[in-house]
């Protein structure tokens, strides 16, 4: 049976940094079994189902959530055999997008989502993130995308999904979340409001909840500099 015809078997539509940061935490060791009680205390229910989703259509858990021997050569790949193991599982989990008349290397972005809207039943949302995690895998797996789809998608989306924030000029990072510099350094005769919007990257729910909580407690610090103890 083929595992991509309806909607049996959706594609993976968590955030591809959730997908990479499990894979490397399973390097510590992988266990007998993959559920609840192991991921539990790293990512939310919700995040959780969508990566147990994923490691199921990609072929690297079994029914019963079991490792797959595709997933410990994942794990335990290094060098050149990681983008040729990641380009091995592309191929055998997206064969939709390999056959004719879908050609990875001239279609366009729009060729791209109507495989995807013809192949599996999805709402706008889910399809837009089932595309960012395709991309981001196919990128890391070094596959040949055409720059129709690779200059699309970055307008976009704002990149392959690898890296979740870039360093800015003035502002520190922290596990890749941008905190804000002190108020005080910032350019005078811009709003408050402006220079919250401006410092800060737009919450997304699809974070973990340890990235959820540092977000907040930079907010908390930037309303802690604006309006002090004691200030009225």
């Amino acid at each position: 049976m083929d595992r991509n015809r309806g909607r049996k078997r959706l594609p993976p539509y968590i955030s591809y940094r959730t997908f990479q940061n499990f894979i490397e935490r399973l390097q510590q060791g992988i266990p007998a079994r993959i559920d609840r009680s192991y991921w539990s205390d790293r990512l939310s229910g919700s995040t959780g189902t969508q990566l147990m989703s994923a490691l199921r259509y990609l072929g690297l858990i079994d029914a019963d959530a079991a490792p797959t021997d595709q997933l410990r050569q994942l794990v335990s790949a290094k060098g050149e055999q990681r983008p040729e193991t990641l380009r091995q599982i592309t191929y055998e989990t997206f064969g939709f997008l390999l056959r004719s008349p879908f050609d990875s290397r001239t279609a366009t972005y729009a060729q791209l989502e109507e495989a995807f809207r013809n192949t599996f039943e999805l709402t706008d949302s889910v399809s837009r993130k089932c595309i960012k995690f395709f991309v981001a895998l196919a990128s890391d797996a070094g596959m040949p995308l055409s720059p129709f789809i690779t200059k699309r998608f970055k307008s976009v989306h704002g990149g392959t999904g690898t890296k979740l924030a870039s360093k800015r000029r003035g502002v520190k990072t922290n596990r890749n979340l941008i905190i804000p510099q002190a108020l005080e350094e910032t350019q005078i005769g811009i709003s408050w409001e402006k220079m919250l919007l401006t410092k800060f990257p737009a919450f997304d729910l699809t974070w973990s909840d340890e990235v959820k909580l540092k977000w907040f407690e930079a907010f908390y610090k930037l309303l802690e500099r604006e309006f002090p103890k004691g200030k009225k």
